[in-house]
């Protein structure tokens, strides 16, 4: 923005607090409207930025280093949240085929992207490559929010969402490097280069989120508000730890959040509405300072290369890059289709874009005005039309059951856990009698509150949908009894005998107290519930 001659006053504070405020409020209305329409958020975003900047209310703004730095803070909040939303159990048979689409994949795109930005728009290959790097990152904001939107199979949404966690890091790599040398002779001292970076951020990622888990986990905190601060908080140490040692901050902070996210931490639930919060202050922050510092009627003369750059990037290098990728894994050619038209791009490569603009590349800004356009177009026709592609190809679940949502109180000197247990509307464990949780020994149901009314249950109440049960657990049981419920919550009180929910009931067969009160009462008679209500 321009510098005003005059002191900045609490008279303009009061000024920019309203406009912030109102923005907001405008960006949150959009959500709604969006979910109704099925326009991407990030394009009504951009377009307050749009109307706000230098065309339409007529702020200007043209710091590119500042919207850099500012957009680099929104993207590790926003990855922050995306890993502690993203379940282990989901991503883990995804990981080597995201992997491959975040390395190999990346690569491919460049190349192919790249060599079309040369030979069909024209540019210098310093040029092409690094508008082929940049646009070859999948956004994780666009990826989020709309896999959320979009009920996929598991294993697809498991690779998406760790792709997109995965593959900033390698291209901010690229970028970099590209916009300070342009073309490297020597690529085998890049791929060196980009793979000690990613080894570093992995193993400080890795490394913060455990300890993180660790300390919250065995310290309780004096509020529940603290809880959501220090995970969000060790999120950001581990990207700051990661860029220092010169290793991948973005993916140290991911792995880090997905470690943070898989925990079960103290007062999750909180944290979960904290961190979702800040990552749609990141979004709307990030998507109207990039609305603000474009210029609209500069785009005119790059929409056509913009858009023949886009359509190679989706129609060839894309589908591409998923074929090479995956050849190893032999993944089914509709899921190869899905997840060629599911390579979503935000506001990642326009942040990217500002790269080449700090180092005063050449045509810069002709550079980040071919990406805004190419990510509003291919925004418009990728989100919208995703679902359909995704039953034209028969890869919608129409029948997903929620996740029990489960909050946990540490009682430091009681060494228990006090649990919040609510059981969600599709919930299989709706009809099941308390005895028939078979929670181990040392955890019990202690109160139910049904339709505003508490009570303390009996062995042979029957819970049922929208019921918040209190749970009362022992340290030793504590993650068993939390697996227990999450089994029975999606397989019903036959979880671990029918097969669903089995894991679960495995991950508690370590628990010796439990064992041993099986064999003492027996199979039959744990069924049929009598003794204490433990099950």
């Amino acid at each position: 923005m321009r510098r005003r001659d005059r002191p900045l006053t609490v008279q303009h504070l009061n000024e920019l607090l309203l406009l912030c405020s109102l923005v907001l409020l405008i960006a949150v209305i959009a959500v709604r409207v969006s979910s109704r329409s099925g326009l991407p958020t990030l394009l009504i975003y951009l377009a307050i930025g749009v109307v706000v900047g230098e065309d339409g209310i007529g702020i200007t703004f043209d710091d590119a280093q500042l919207t850099q730095v500012l957009g680099y803070a929104a993207l590790v909040v926003i990855l922050a949240e995306g890993g502690l939303g993203t379940k282990w159990r989901e991503i883990k048979p995804a990981l080597p085929s995201a992997v491959a689409l975040a390395t190999v994949g990346v690569a491919v795109s460049v190349g192919v992207t790249a060599t079309a930005a040369h030979y069909v728009v024209g540019l210098d290959w310093k040029q092409a490559l690094i508008i082929g790097a940049v646009v070859s990152s999948t956004d994780a904001a666009a990826v989020f929010s709309v896999l959320r939107r979009v009920p996929l199979p598991t294993r697809l949404t498991g690779v998406l969402e760790a792709e997109s966690g995965f593959n900033d890091a390698p291209v901010v790599i690229l970028v970099v490097a590209f916009s300070a040398h342009g073309p490297v002779d020597h690529w085998y001292q890049l791929i060196g280069e980009i793979t000690l970076e990613l080894a570093i951020g992995a193993a400080l990622g890795l490394a913060v989120g455990w300890l993180g888990a660790y300390g919250l986990r065995h310290i309780a905190l004096p509020a529940s508000g603290l809880y959501p601060i220090a995970v969000m908080a060790i999120a950001v140490v581990a990207y700051a730890a990661g860029a220092l040692a010169h290793g991948s901050g973005f993916l140290a902070v991911y792995l880090a959040s997905l470690v943070l996210g898989n925990a079960k931490l103290p007062h999750w639930p909180a944290t979960r509405g904290f961190a979702e919060g800040l990552g749609w202050i990141a979004q709307i922050g990030m998507f109207v300072l990039l609305g603000l510092l474009v210029t609209p009627h500069e785009l005119g003369d790059d929409v056509w290369p913009a858009v023949i750059v886009g359509l190679a990037l989706t129609v060839v290098a894309r589908p591409v890059s998923v074929l090479v990728s995956l050849a190893p894994f032999r993944t089914p050619w509709r899921e190869q289709a899905l997840l060629s038209w599911a390579g979503l791009r935000g506001a990642v490569p326009i942040i990217l874009a500002t790269i080449p603009m700090v180092a005063e590349v050449a045509d810069s800004k002709r550079i980040f005005n071919m990406v805004f356009v190419l990510v509003i177009v291919y925004t418009l026709v990728q989100g919208p039309t995703l679902p359909w592609v995704a039953t034209w190809l028969r890869l919608g679940e129409k029948d997903t059951t929620s996740d029990l949502g489960i909050e946990s109180a540490p009682l430091e000197r009681l060494r228990g856990h006090l649990l919040s247990v609510a059981i969600p509307e599709s919930s299989k464990m709706h009809g099941v009698e308390v005895s028939e949780l078979r929670l181990p020994t040392g955890a019990a149901v202690t109160l139910v509150v049904r339709d505003g009314t508490s009570f303390v249950p009996s062995p042979s109440t029957v819970l049922r949908r929208g019921d918040e049960l209190l749970v009362v657990a022992t340290d030793p049981v504590r993650d068993a009894v939390e697996s227990r419920l999450r089994a029975v919550g999606a397989g019903g009180k036959l979880a671990g005998w029918l097969g669903t929910g089995g894991q679960e009931a495995r991950d508690q067969r370590p628990v010796s107290g439990e064992r041993t009160e099986r064999r003492r009462r027996g199979e039959g008679q744990e069924r049929g519930g009598r003794g204490d209500g433990r099950g």
